[in-house]
């Protein structure tokens, strides 16, 4: 097990890891089709897709908490 002090990071890599898997299978199918090539052209935009969501999540994350705390109650 991962101690809680690492939640964040831990949230924050499953979640991009997760959103990359999705968007870049969807983007791919939308963009190329589905034919014999497709999983090697979706693989190429995981592994492009998933270092910047994961940079992206570090800086978005802490934005929408603030904003999330401010309009909930």
């Amino acid at each position: 097990m991962i101690k809680k002090k690492y939640y964040q990071v831990v949230l924050i890599v499953i979640a991009s890891f997760a959103m990359s898997i999705i968007m870049s299978l969807i983007i791919t199918y939308i963009n190329t089709g589905m034919d014999s090539e497709f999983i090697i052209r979706w693989r190429k935009a995981l592994l492009i897709a998933f270092p910047i969501a994961i940079i992206a999540a570090i800086i978005v994350v802490p934005f929408a908490k603030k904003i999330a705390d401010k309009i909930t109650y």
